[in-house]
């Protein structure tokens, strides 16, 4: 997915140009990177707030115009107004082609709904990651990371080296030896208690029915019946 951003260089900096920037509509930028000196820049406040709400911008490669200039940059940061909906400041940095670049991208996960743990066992996926740090040459780099489920149990976990990386592409934290936990599914108390329940509890064939109590007892009953005129038709002949 191609993504360009417009920006233009900035010949004044400071605190309080900063400000008249904003209140202009602009944002205050740095770029730099690749060997070259730090740039100034500013940026239309409308284009970029409205970039930044698409995911693909936080980890692409974008296409930045510097006035006449052109450059591949990266995001690596930026600040918001602590309660107005204003960007205060961004970064963005340089790429070259044969440089690797570490950045975090987003995991997207599919195939929960179908997983053994959630379809049989009524489990709950619970997302222990979101995104993933990696480190690959910016041609190699994902707008994402799919993470499939449909295989996972129920208690069990899926970890980084669960996971199916694209080309060129590796994780920093596997990479140190940390194979961190990605997702997991566990079972709801409420689950689990109604399935203890139903183990301890006795099944119908065990509990006797009140008809069946009656039909073993009437026997019984009627032994003790005839007994009594048994014993009165005696005393008559004595």
């Amino acid at each position: 997915m191609k993504i360009e951003i417009k920006a233009e260089p900035r010949s004044v900096q400071g605190t309080g140009a900063s400000r008249r920037l904003r209140r202009e509509s602009k944002v205050p930028g740095i770029l730099y990177g690749a060997g070259k000196d730090a740039q100034p820049i500013q940026l239309d406040h409308k284009e970029l707030f409205f970039k930044l709400k698409m995911e693909a911008f936080h980890a692409s490669i974008l296409d930045m115009a510097i006035g006449s200039e052109k450059a591949q940059v990266l995001l690596r940061d930026y600040q918001m107004h602590p309660f107005k909906q204003q960007i205060l400041h961004a970064d963005f940095q340089r790429v070259a082609a044969d440089r690797k670049i570490h950045m975090k991208v987003p995991l997207h996960f599919v195939n929960q709904e179908i997983a053994p743990g959630v379809k049989v066992a009524g489990g709950i996926v619970q997302h222990v990651q979101v995104d993933l740090d990696i480190s690959c040459l910016p041609k190699d780099l994902p707008e994402f990371i799919e993470v499939d489920l449909s295989q996972l149990q129920a208690g069990h976990s899926l970890h980084i080296s669960g996971l199916k990386m694209p080309a060129g592409v590796e994780s920093v934290a596997l990479s140190k030896g940390d194979d961190l936990t990605v997702a997991t599914i566990i079972i709801p108390r409420a689950v689990a208690a109604e399935e203890e329940a139903a183990v301890a509890a006795p099944s119908a064939a065990d509990v006797p029915t009140t008809a069946q109590k009656a039909k073993d007892e009437a026997p019984a009953a009627a032994g003790g019946k005839d007994a009594g005129k048994g014993g009165g038709k005696d005393e008559k002949k004595k």
